[in-house]
């Protein structure tokens, strides 16, 4: 599956485009001088992107508040709220999957880092169930990853440092794509530049930056020095999301805006003469007796960013529609597709071994480009899955003796519901009983190990009974259902039971 956003057209005027999966997998480093139309860059992915993933940008200037009003992103201002705060938001924001823009202008360079360390580290830190793919975008990256010492303390800059090495180095498994952009290379830490497989260069100057940019373009350093020449918008790009070989991309409008407009010429006035200059500017008036300043009334506490969260909703972009009464075919056609959908997410090579937040984020885009609506919930998704991975067919899953089944594998925790589900379906059929290996890939790893201490945690909570057979092989029944596999051997190699 590919999803291509369009970046903008290339010299040929042939429109470039980013392979969206790509790009999350392997991350992006925007590097350009103050007025190379970098910030317009990150603003035209993340306008394109923003149907197809989850989006949290750090934003140090309140650029990208904006977003806001046009896509539904949610704004948190890190002076209302403190760093514990920011910590459990951050863990909401991943459970609930909002996009949001951490708007980090209401306070000091010392406290921006320490606020984006903290969020970023929430982020981070969420649950394995929670690890759905996330676009965090940086601006001015050099300011949390610098190369050297600055005017903020050792303290926050470690914290600061550390928190984004996370996200490029080892975000990807947890779901975490980092997007970063600079003013210059060589401020940016190069341990968190060295991270990325992607990258769109715009105008620079100094010969230092410029030869770190050839560099990692791959690009002759007597090359280099026609970066000077690029123009506002124009970068050149190269990575395994964009293009193999160096390309020169103008980047696309968008449709929001910052808030901090660029400098404009405004004309001096011309109408006042030189005297009339002189009496404006020099001459001396007494001063107005000005009243004291009126007290300031106290300021209220801080609102409980949990709350904001809770309390959450996007902007209606438009009423919905009324809902279509489908038709029984219809009902079974969509349940159909719904059905072809997971298999093709579970076709995938390490579709076994994924995160279910992750395969749960796969079936969402997936149906959305089949235009299938009304798609199930987690836990809806997390039945259809344990269900198809123990090799029931949709029209048996209704039967009443696997609903009996289901209902059982119900009382157990969520990561041992499936591997019940695979014995309680190789029992109904009478197969063998599935090898370590082949139950270990339903419980989402690679350890036999796993596998036989969750079938002894299984037969403890007599859900199960083992037994040895001849020839040491192994059956078990199902507790309560009546079922029992035939004698199979526990060594066998791994086996996909997928409907």
């Amino acid at each position: 599956m590919t999803v291509a956003i369009e970046m903008g057209q290339t010299r040929q005027g042939v429109a470039a485009t980013l392979d969206l999966e790509e790009l999350l997998s392997t991350r992006l480093l925007v590097q350009g001088n103050s007025g190379s139309g970098k910030s317009h860059l990150l603003r035209r992915l993340l306008e394109q992107s923003a149907p197809w993933v989850q989006q949290v940008i750090v934003d140090p200037e309140g650029d990208f508040v904006s977003l806001a009003d046009k896509y539904g992103h949610l704004v948190i201002d890190v002076g209302d709220h403190s760093e514990a705060s920011l910590a459990r938001a951050a863990d909401r924001v991943r459970r609930h999957r909002v996009s949001v823009v951490l708007n980090l202008d209401s306070v000091e360079v010392e406290a921006q880092l320490r606020c984006a360390a903290v969020f970023l580290n929430g982020l981070f830190d969420a649950d394995r169930d929670v690890w759905t793919p996330v676009m965090v975008v940086v601006d001015e990256a050099q300011l949390f990853a610098p190369a050297m010492a600055g005017e903020a303390s050792d303290e926050a800059r470690r914290l600061s440092l550390g928190a984004m090495t996370n996200l490029m180095c080892r975000g990807r498994k947890r779901g975490l794509a980092g997007v970063i952009a600079t003013q210059r290379l060589a401020k940016l830490a190069k341990n968190v530049a060295a991270e990325a497989s992607n990258f769109m260069m715009g105008r620079t100057f100094l010969d230092i930056d410029m030869a770190r940019a050839a560099d990692l373009l791959g690009m002759e350093r007597r090359q280099a020095d026609s970066f000077r020449d690029l123009e506002r918008g124009h970068f050149v790009a190269l990575g395994p999301a964009i293009s193999r070989r160096p390309l020169s991309v103008r980047i696309g409008g968008v449709e929001t805006e910052s808030r901090s407009g660029g400098p404009r010429l405004v004309l001096p006035p011309s109408t006042a003469t030189l005297e009339e200059a002189r009496e404006l500017i020099l001459t001396s008036e007494p001063e107005p007796e000005r009243p004291p300043p009126p007290r300031r009334a106290p300021r209220p506490p801080p609102p409980d960013i949990l709350v904001q969260l809770a309390q959450y909703s996007p902007p209606a972009a438009a009423a919905a529609p009324e809902p279509v009464e489908l038709t029984p075919e219809q009902v079974e056609e969509r349940r159909g597709r719904i059905a072809a959908t997971l298999q093709q997410v579970l076709a995938a090579e390490d579709a076994a071994f994924r995160p279910i937040g992750v395969l749960y984020q796969d079936f969402l885009v997936r149906l959305r480009i089949a235009e299938i609506d009304g798609p199930p919930d987690l836990p809806t998704f997390r039945r259809m899955l344990a269900t198809a991975r123990a090799g029931i067919a949709p029209e048996a899953a209704d039967s009443e003796e696997w609903k009996a089944a289901v209902a059982r594998a119900e009382a157990l925790t969520e990561d041992a519901q499936g591997v019940y589900l695979l014995l309680a379906r190789a029992a109904l059929d009478g197969l063998p009983c599935p090898s370590d290996a082949t139950i270990a890939r339903a419980y989402g790893t690679h350890s036999v190990g796993r596998a036989r201490r969750l079938l002894g945690w299984l037969e403890e909570r007599k859900a199960i009974v083992c037994r040895k057979e001849r020839g040491g092989q192994r059956s078990i029944a199902m507790v309560g259902l009546g079922w029992e596999t035939a004698p199979g051997l526990p060594d066998g190699p791994a086996e996909s039971l997928s409907a």
